[in-house]
């Protein structure tokens, strides 16, 4: 076994799941997504919104590059 693999396994202890819900039952909740998370949610994707519709109007965005209909064939020249 490689030693760092050793060291891993011998020196970090994986803790519990009942260490971890005990944890986590002492500490307060946050309500910061309760206040927040709807208005974080609109604000970013009105600001994605409002960048994806500047970039559609101001950057110059040429559409429909086909040059079908709009190249005339030339006639052809057996010199």
């Amino acid at each position: 076994m490689f030693p760092l693999a050793r060291y891993a396994l011998n020196h970090l202890k994986i803790k519990s799941i009942r260490q971890v819900v005990a944890r986590q039952s002492h500490t307060k909740p946050s309500d910061f997504h309760d206040k927040y998370g709807n208005i974080v949610l609109i604000g970013g994707c009105s600001f994605c919104f409002v960048g994806y519709l500047f970039y559609i109007t101001q950057m110059g965005v040429e559409w429909n590059l086909s040059p079908v209909g709009r190249i005339t064939p030339i006639e052809w020249n057996n010199n």
